[in-house]
């Protein structure tokens, strides 16, 4: 079975890239998130998770 390129290629590119300053986000008000949260839930009826389609 064929190999998606060598082992000898592995990390190349990750290490050549310069690196970012990680930018700081606050998080948000609980007031706010839970806001949110209600919206997404029930409001828009939205299930949680990544695979919540399978469930």
């Amino acid at each position: 079975m064929p190999t998606h390129g060598s082992l000898t290629k592995a990390g190349k590119v990750r290490s050549k890239s310069p690196l970012q300053k990680k930018e700081h986000k606050p998080s948000p008000i609980p007031r706010e998130r839970n806001r949110d949260n209600y919206v997404k839930r029930f409001i828009l009826k939205r299930k949680s998770g990544q695979n919540w389609l399978i469930r």
